[in-house]
């Protein structure tokens, strides 16, 4: 025991000056900011300046540090904030900031490999992302596609006839109950279906919207908690139908044409980035948008609608008195509304 007690006295300083330089060891030119603690670095002491609210915790660390470039470790990545609009416009104008980083987190959702579009950068997302706007857009992507509003337009409809009619499947009785429907999934269904019309040109029917408010979930899933290991599944299976089925005289579609290119390149070229993984993070990250983002835009307006009844009337009135009650709105009726909803 004095042995032990001996040697902790003799071992304990060291410690204690490891763990000092340790905290306060910065490269050259490091901004200033919090030290980094052995487990997780400066990640604590930014969870004490704002446990719910990361923005209010870098913002009241620059200005204890007094400083507007805050440099911290967060575990053994150092890390740099910006807090000064100006500064974050510079930075995102420059192009040595591009990057992005090559961490586990990106790998895990991606074959652990750098795939996709959102996480990679230099020469293989130049070349990724030129493709895939160009020819998505040939198919409704970013552009007005009769095709591409004619299966909204019909997803629309199946999601009216289960509010009002009920659910006729057993994963339609989480979305909606009774009086009490299930938001933001509700609104899912038609921009998910609208996607893989632009990826294949095919849609789920009814009998399998689970699937697709599954990828709702898993996309939201992964925003949340950084993890997407649902979210692959649809696409793999879609790919593989696709690869099975494949004619190189003839594309039906965007993944007709991503797969006749990577064919192309791999006869061609000794390395492409051109891959069947990357096909599928591919059409994984052009459906993120479609799979939270919108939905919840839908979700905090009808929320904002039953707040304010009284602007629901009003735009209840324009539909009428433009469209009707025999038909659904489109896109040509814009030019005849005479409210416009931001104004509210």
């Amino acid at each position: 025991m004095i042995v032990v007690t001996i040697l902790a006295a003799l071992f304990l300083p060291y410690l204690i000056i490891y763990l000092y330089k340790n905290a306060y060891n910065r490269p050259k030119n490091f901004p200033p900011g919090p030290p980094s603690l052995p487990i997780y670095g400066a990640f604590w002491i930014v969870l004490a300046h704002g446990f719910t609210d990361l923005a209010l915790a870098f913002k009241r660390l620059g200005e204890k540090y007094k400083t507007k470039i805050l440099g911290l470790y967060m575990g053994p990545v150092p890390t740099i904030v910006l807090n000064d609009p100006e500064l974050i416009k510079e930075m995102l104008n420059r192009e040595e900031f591009d990057g992005r980083m090559d961490i586990i987190l990106f790998r895990l959702r991606s074959f652990w490999k750098k795939l996709g579009i959102f996480f990679t950068d230099g020469y293989f997302w130049h070349q990724q992302r030129r493709f895939s706007l160009r020819y998505l857009r040939d198919y409704g992507f970013g552009r007005r596609s009769d095709e591409l509003e004619s299966t909204v337009a019909t997803e629309i409809k199946e999601m009216i006839d289960l509010r009002i009619s009920g659910p006729k499947y057993p994963a339609e009785m989480e979305i909606v109950k009774g009086d009490l429907v299930y938001m933001p999934y509700f609104f899912s269904i038609p921009f998910l279906n609208g996607m893989l019309q632009v990826f294949s040109r095919s849609t789920l029917p009814r009998s399998e919207y689970k699937a697709l408010w599954s990828l709702a979930r898993g996309t939201v899933l992964f925003q949340r908690s950084s993890t997407d290991m649902g979210v692959n599944f649809d696409f793999q299976k879609l790919v593989k139908e696709a690869m099975e089925t494949h004619d190189e005289t003839y594309d039906r579609h965007f993944i007709d044409m991503y797969i006749t290119k990577m064919k192309e390149e791999m006869r061609e070229k000794e390395k492409t980035t051109y891959s069947v993984d990357q096909l599928i993070l591919t059409c994984t990250d052009y459906t993120f948008p479609a799979a939270s983002a919108v939905q919840f835009v839908l979700a905090i307006l009808v929320e904002r609608l039953l707040l304010q009844p009284e602007i629901q009337d009003k735009i209840h009135e324009e539909i009428d008195r433009v469209v009707g009650r025999d038909r659904l709105p489109n896109l040509d009726d814009r030019r005849k509304y005479v409210l416009k909803l931001n104004n509210y």
